[in-house]
């Protein structure tokens, strides 16, 4: 099922999971569903896939159930042209709430990266009866001037088309500029970030993503985005975990800040030697994190009509962390 790809394939080992799928709007929609129990919801950005959350499902898949979707355009689910699909922010929330309502995915902890974050709590917004944690990982789901010329490049007419899907630099250069720990971007690794980005066509998604950052009013999904950042509010009294990459140069620690502006008693983690593919650079420590955090929150029991969010103790138990994790 999964398409054509010219890149060396020995990544596969380090992706050894199911593929399962669904339709969205006639399109192949690509997800994992590895494991039992609580369910994990792990939505990436851009121009990763669900590769990029590999090392978390393997260590999590055990005592959890975790889903994890590549977007329409992305990883292994299909590459429609836009004539076949709107590349928009409002539509992938609509994907990723099909996904939900499907697999009819309950007390759902949602872990976002990049996109995923906006896409994850747009959907979780939409349906916050589904959601009960949050994990969220350099990223950000509210409107910001903040775009790095890097990516700004990108989004000129001709040239930037030219570069991400002509010369997929957009990609290539995220190997490098994202990480901090080169030494983990072996060929295997590399090749697996790239796998499903091996052609012009395969890449739309990759610009698409890049233009569809809503720097102004006048922008398509300016108001979409709007909407994802008023809610917010639904969540302020839900267990909510932010864990930092602080040397990433695109979601700078800035959009922390902003999201503790939304959630002052968030627990967090600053990661001083991770940056923006900050699983890549810092899985070892992000585990172990998330373990503790699902354990400190345990779900109320399924069904319980009078359950609210997840049991916590008082917030000001839980001051916002002032010291950066080694």
């Amino acid at each position: 099922m999964a398409p054509s790809m010219s890149a060396p394939d020995h990544w596969r080992s380090l992706y050894p999971f199911q593929s399962h799928e669904i339709a969205v709007g006639g399109l192949r929609y690509h997800y994992l569903d590895e494991g039992e129990g609580e369910v994990l919801l792990l939505v990436h950005g851009n121009p990763t896939w669900s590769f990029y959350w590999r090392e978390l499902v393997l260590a999590l898949r055990g005592r959890f159930r975790l889903v994890v979707p590549d977007h329409i355009g992305c990883g292994l689910s299909e590459k429609p042209t836009a004539g076949r699909y709107v590349y928009r922010l409002e539509q992938r929330i609509a994907d990723l709430g099909q996904l939900i309502r499907q697999l009819d995915l309950r007390q759902i902890t949602l872990l976002a990266h990049d996109w995923g974050g906006a896409i994850g709590m747009g959907a979780a917004a939409s349906a916050p009866d589904r959601f009960a944690r949050f994990l969220l990982l350099n990223t950000a789901a509210f409107r910001s001037q903040h775009c790095p010329w890097r990516i700004r490049v990108c989004r000129t007419p001709l040239l930037g088309r030219l570069a991400v899907q002509g010369l997929n630099l957009f990609a290539r250069g995220a190997l490098r500029m994202a990480v901090c720990r080169h030494e983990r971007m072996t060929p295997a690794v590399r090749a697996g970030l790239l796998a499903p980005y091996d052609c012009w066509r395969h890449r739309m998604a990759v610009h698409q993503f890049v233009l569809d950052i809503p720097l102004s009013a006048s922008h398509p999904s300016f108001q979409t985005l709007d909407d994802v950042e008023a809610g917010l509010s639904r969540f302020r009294l839900h267990p909510i975990c932010l864990i930092w990459g602080m040397k990433d140069w695109c979601f700078t620690p800035a959009f922390l800040d902003r999201f503790l502006q939304f959630f002052p008693q968030a627990e967090v983690h600053r990661l001083a030697q991770a940056g923006h593919y900050v699983v890549e650079d810092a899985h070892e420590q992000i585990v172990p994190l998330v373990e503790r955090f699902l354990k400190k929150h345990p779900l109320p029991p399924a069904g319980d009509p009078d359950a609210g969010p997840p049991a916590s103790d008082c917030p000001a138990a839980h001051p916002k962390s002032q010291t950066p994790d080694p």
